[in-house]
């Protein structure tokens, strides 16, 4: 019986360190990053082989990259972690995880996505850079920057779809950019307006400069955002460089999906108190992981079905 009884803690220690790293890794995030692959499909690219393996490849060092941020960032924050509802759950702010072999897995994850990115393009490298960078810098000391905070967390997101077109050397279009800004600042202010409603007077005892923010603010920031995402988005489908790129003026049949997707998620925020995690939103409300399947197709319609009636 001795040995099994010494063996037994061995082996749960063994599993629960390989289920703490993939929780912390946060895969599920991981939907963040096929931002990458916005260039291979709004070029017309994605019959072309090469640039969807190149996008493929950039979505995996991506991948590295940001896991490898989110452990930094958790390693950083153990304690104020676990004097929070939701994080206080979370393998190393719960004491599941090895702290020595989170740091080991860290570095590893940083080194694949320097190296990789490297082998795959200067240029695409630099963003790896800037983007390991500005998650350093946050998780050090720009989280506590009133305003600056979510900036630098929306620039992950634009830094993702300007990589994406990188790997395939093509021109991302501005207004693509700006859209994405928009959004990206929308779903940062949204989560820290849930972080605000959540913890209430603990709020600032999380993170400092949640006690610089309110609800009122944050409600007038999204609004901006919102109406600036859906105003670029319309103007990217009227844009010149679009309509020849595309062929027509059809994208203008998306908007409609972008308008009940800001709104939905809007909704969502004020009527259900949602906001905390853009990612569940996304696979856990029907509507909208719906209509975000059908701007998609539209999307694809549009630009791809030209193509194949042999007129692009």
């Amino acid at each position: 019986m001795k040995p099994l009884e010494i063996d037994r803690p061995a082996e749960f220690t063994l599993r629960g360190n390989i289920r703490g790293l993939l929780v912390e890794m946060r895969p599920q995030e991981w939907a963040k990053n096929l931002l990458v692959f916005s260039g291979v499909i709004f070029s017309r690219s994605l019959l072309d082989l090469h640039d969807i393996w190149a996008s493929l490849l950039g979505f995996l060092i991506f991948c590295a990259a940001s896991s490898g941020i989110y452990l930094f960032n958790d390693l950083c924050d153990i304690e104020s972690d676990r004097a929070h509802p939701v994080k206080s759950l979370r393998p190393l702010a719960a004491g599941e995880l090895d702290i020595n072999l989170a740091r080991i897995t860290m570095v590893a994850l940083f080194a694949a996505a320097a190296l990789g990115s490297l082998a795959l393009s200067p240029r695409f490298a630099l963003i790896i850079v800037l983007y390991l960078a500005a998650c350093v810098a946050y998780s050090l000391r720009l989280k506590n920057v009133v305003i600056l905070d979510v900036i630098i967390i929306a620039s992950g997101f634009v830094l993702r779809a300007v990589a994406g077109a990188v790997l395939i050397d093509v021109v991302a279009s501005e207004w693509l950019v700006i859209c994405t800004s928009m959004v990206a600042l929308l779903v940062g202010f949204g989560k820290r307006r849930h972080e605000l409603t959540l913890l209430r007077s603990q709020a600032s005892s999380h993170r400092r400069n949640l006690s610089e923010y309110s609800v009122r603010f944050l409600d007038s920031i999204m609004a901006i955002c919102s109406g600036a995402a859906l105003i670029t988005y319309a103007l990217y489908t009227r844009a010149d460089e679009t309509v020849e790129r595309v062929g027509s003026q059809w994208m203008l049949i998306t908007i409609p999906f972008v308008v009940y997707g800001l709104f939905r998620y809007l909704f969502l925020i004020h009527q259900r108190g949602a906001g905390g995690d853009p990612v569940k939103i996304l696979f856990r409300d029907r509507p909208t992981a719906l209509n975000l399947l059908l701007w998609i197709v539209a999307v694809a319609l549009v630009i791809y079905l030209p193509h194949f009636l042999g007129k692009g």
